[in-house]
């Protein structure tokens, strides 16, 4: 392992140890983590630090970034910060030159709080179907719509919005950039209750003749939204791919160690033959998995991964998440059923990971479209 990735790693996880885990019971309680809970993380470079130092990054590679989040899985903090960084390299990746200067060092500092909105309540994976506007009125757009299930929709300030500039289809969508706070004709709706992942907020959103610059217009040009976001997915889906590699091994970490101390039947519930068996198959797939997603970051690193292998990452890792978290928590028993043992946790919070980002299927038929292509 690279000694600064090391390092840097070591750096996040006693930060996240010392300044978020004794926090995180109250606001899982609460349903979201305040905001100003990442200003201290951004003013520590943890935030952004794959970004350029002019922009207040650390200038490191994507792999800080992966650091950062398997840090954060780890302490079953999960959501905002892999928006936030999605978000902000939509902007440092199309912005204006203008656009960079204004936003990215304050994403990078954590005064702004990132989220995305695409998601409409009728239009969930077909993006090109999506009908809230922004109408051109003279130097400003007027937007109205709605959008749900925004990750961040709640605390965020910043907000990248998929929205219809032009007609039906992917060649009418565009990508603007709205700072929130005060904003007339912006409203965020309920903060909804999901299963799981409780500690990250997800709200509706809401616009009602809102009017914002045309200079908020991602890159300039109308028309590149579709574009854009398809571009970053990869991205996005690996990321996933580590979270879910990181929650398997610590499923597996987790059960090994309660099997050793619970007994039944005089013995220990690892001196069962299943349990070894069990335990076994779950830590081969966390090898397997996390083999697969250590290629796709270094081909991610390299620019060699291509959108399938990406594709493939998110559909596989995340369903052999299910599966381990299913096999751990059985090994649990009971107890396993308690929202106050991690692994009851893990279980619902996991579940997620087969449909944001793309769903599973829409993952498989991505990858069928290159099989049948020729």
């Amino acid at each position: 392992m690279d000694a600064g990735i090391a390092s840097f790693r070591e750096q996040v996880r006693r930060y996240v140890e010392r300044e978020l885990t004794p926090h995180v019971p109250a606001w899982r309680a609460q349903g979201y983590i305040p905001r100003e809970t990442w200003r201290g993380f951004g003013e520590h470079g943890f935030l952004l630090p794959e970004m350029n130092e002019e922009w207040g990054g650390g200038g490191g590679n994507l792999a800080y970034q992966l650091v950062v989040q398997e840090e954060l899985t780890k302490a079953e903090i999960h959501g905002s910060t892999s928006v936030h960084t999605i978000a902000s390299h939509y902007i440092k990746t199309y912005g204006t030159d203008e656009q960079k200067q204004r936003w990215l060092p304050k994403l990078c500092s954590g005064e702004l709080l990132a989220g995305i909105a695409m998601t409409e309540p009728g239009v969930g994976s077909d993006l090109k179907a999506m009908t809230s506007r922004a109408q051109r009125d003279g130097d400003h757009y007027v937007i109205n719509g709605s959008k749900t299930f925004i990750t961040n929709g709640y605390t965020a300030n910043l907000l990248v919005v998929a929205l219809r500039t032009g007609d039906a289809g992917s060649a009418g969508v565009s990508l603007l950039v709205l700072e929130t706070e005060h904003l007339p004709g912006f409203r965020v709706g309920r903060r909804l209750t999901k299963i799981g992942q409780h500690i990250s907020d997800t709200a509706e959103l809401f616009f009602e003749d809102l009017r914002i610059p045309v200079t908020q217009l991602l890159g300039g040009t109308e028309g590149q939204g579709f574009k854009q976001l398809m571009s970053q997915l990869p991205y996005e889906r690996t990321l996933l791919a580590v979270s879910a590699a990181t929650a398997i091994e610590m499923a597996v970490e987790l059960t090994v160690d309660y099997t050793q101390q619970r007994k039944a039947f005089g013995q220990t519930i690892a001196d069962f033959q299943n349990t070894r068996f069990k335990l076994a198959e779950c830590a081969t797939t966390a090898h397997v998995v996390r083999s697969f997603v250590n290629d796709c970051i270094q081909r991610l690193l390299d620019g060699t991964l291509e959108n399938e292998a990406a594709y493939m990452a998110k559909w596989w890792c995340s369903e052999q998440q299910c599966k381990v978290m299913d096999e751990c928590l059985q090994l649990f028993g009971g107890y396993g059923f308690m929202e106050e043992y991690p692994i009851a946790r893990m279980y619902t919070d996991a579940r997620i990971q087969k449909i944001y980002g793309g769903t599973n299927e829409i993952m498989k038929d991505l990858i069928a479209r290159r099989l049948f292509a020729h």
